[in-house]
């Protein structure tokens, strides 16, 4: 026992039972951070729900049909509120818990995993934020065609639980979607990925874009399909400039290396 703690002293690492205690903290504050915004979503769910619950009114108004939400069961209220309260909070909540993460691990990565992780973090949160942005104005519109379908004489009375399961679902997927072009940087930064190999692939690229936009939005509404894609398609080729970018620097540099070696 005393060699091992002389071996961490003199190496500066932490024992198992350490990253334990420490992981045990860290998700400890970050359940207090949950619970804490989980009570605040509790009492803003009712707002959130009426946003919501916009394009449901614009149906009755655009269509001259009756459309309402739906809670097929006793307890669907009550459970779509604590549904909506849980989510509400872990996004409340995600900068303590989002902290917590990068503080745990943190202390393993070396100074250009660290830089790389920063970049990663920094420039994904936001990307993902424009997404489910993105993915929330596309939502009146989708609902809008989607009951359209339904014939004149017939009512559209949707459940509650499967609305607000339809929306979350769209507006995570493009906020994910938004964030894929990072990934690719991220690959070319440590070597996985060259710029040639992601500009080589552009039309796999444009393929894999249209058909999940086609996905995330109904086929019939192409307008919709575009304002979706425009950006992913942009984020892509951006994606391959900073890596092309990227990629000359370290070749001048290997040149610089090179030429040094030589004289």
């Amino acid at each position: 026992m005393a060699s091992t703690k002389r071996g961490k002293n003199r190496e500066g690492r932490m024992t198992l039972a350490e990253h334990f205690i420490e992981l045990r903290k860290r998700l400890f504050r970050s359940a207090i951070g949950l619970v804490a915004g989980s009570i605040i979503g509790w009492f803003i769910a009712g707002p959130v729900m009426d946003a919501m619950r916009g394009p449901i009114t614009e149906i009755a108004k655009q269509q001259g049909r009756e459309a309402m939400l739906n809670y097929d069961s006793i307890t669907g209220a009550f459970d779509l509120k604590m549904q909506m309260a849980i989510t509400i909070g872990a996004i409340i909540s995600s900068p303590v818990w989002l902290y917590q993460i990068w503080a745990f691990f943190v202390p393993a990565l070396t100074r250009r995993e660290l830089k790389y992780a920063f970049g990663f973090f920094f420039t994904a949160v936001p990307l993902f934020i424009a997404g489910g942005v993105a993915g929330w104005l596309l939502v009146p519109h989708i609902v809008s065609l989607l009951t359209s379908f339904a014939q004149e004489q017939d009512s559209a009375i949707i459940a509650a639980k499967t609305y607000f399961d339809f929306i979350m679902k769209l507006v995570i997927a493009v906020g994910i979607a938004f964030v894929l072009p990072v990934f690719l940087v991220l690959l070319n930064f440590v070597g996985v990925l060259s710029a040639k190999s992601i500009i080589a692939s552009w039309r796999w690229a444009l393929i894999l874009i249209a058909l999940f936009t086609a996905i995330a939005t109904p086929a019939a509404d192409v307008l919709s399909m575009f304002l979706l894609a425009i950006p992913m398609v942009v984020l892509y080729f951006a994606a391959y400039g900073v890596a092309w970018l990227h990629d000359r620097r370290a070749a001048k540099a290997a040149d610089r290396l090179e030429a040094e070696l030589a004289t």
